[in-house]
């Protein structure tokens, strides 16, 4: 369908106001950065921010929906045979041997990854999010009942290791590493990790041949 006048003006204020939020926090930081001065840089309401942006961290994170939910579309993209765990250590050793952007080894992200570290707040926000999402998609994966604590459990370790990565990355980008030398410490942290990783955790959520 094709988007009507009023859908695409308020498309084009949320992201006006997303623009001009991450602009403010990239420049001060998150936690200098007060609502309601976004409100008046954007020159709309504090009121109009939270319509569109429940949360303050909302608005920084709304150019990350890509990133909280890749875990969970990793799990479900997974080919037969593969366990969850298993299917984010091959995508995150992936992304490192590519060299890839899309985990934060590039050039020019460093300030980005930078206002994450400072933000407990982000932080926290990120993981919940990750979290949350990624324990659903295991429930479905697996037929868990609403009552199993596996899921959560499994999805708390797959969960520490992404998040392990990506700290690492943020340290070295922000110390301005080379991310070609920064990918190859990855993939060694990877295999770390892995053996650290429980039988259990490794095996869990295995995708059927049927």
């Amino acid at each position: 369908m094709t988007e009507g006048l009023r859908e695409r003006k308020k498309r084009q204020t949320r992201q006006y106001i997303s623009d001009v939020a991450t602009g403010l926090f990239l420049e001060r930081g998150f936690d200098a950065v007060k609502v309601a001065e976004i409100a008046d840089a954007a020159n709309v309401s504090v009121n109009t921010v939270y319509n569109y942006f429940p949360a303050k961290e909302d608005l920084f994170l709304d150019r990350s929906a890509g990133v909280v939910d890749r875990l969970a579309r990793w799990v479900r993209g997974r080919p037969k045979g593969e366990s969850a765990a298993v299917a984010v250590l091959r995508e995150l050793r992936e992304e490192a041997e590519a060299v890839s952007p899309r985990l934060g080894l590039a050039v020019g992200v460093a300030r980005f990854m930078q206002v994450v570290d400072e933000a407990p707040a982000l932080r926290s926000r990120l993981w919940a999010i990750g979290q949350e999402a990624l324990e659903e998609a295991l429930r479905e994966e697996t037929g868990a009942p609403p009552g199993d604590p596996l899921p959560g459990l499994v999805a708390g370790q797959i969960n520490w290791v992404h998040q392990t990565v990506t700290t690492a990355i943020s340290r070295e980008m922000r110390a301005d590493r080379a991310p070609d030398e920064v990918s190859r410490e990855i993939l060694v942290l990877l295999d770390d990790m892995e053996e650290l990783l429980s039988p259990k955790v490794l095996g869990y959520a295995v995708r059927a041949d049927g």
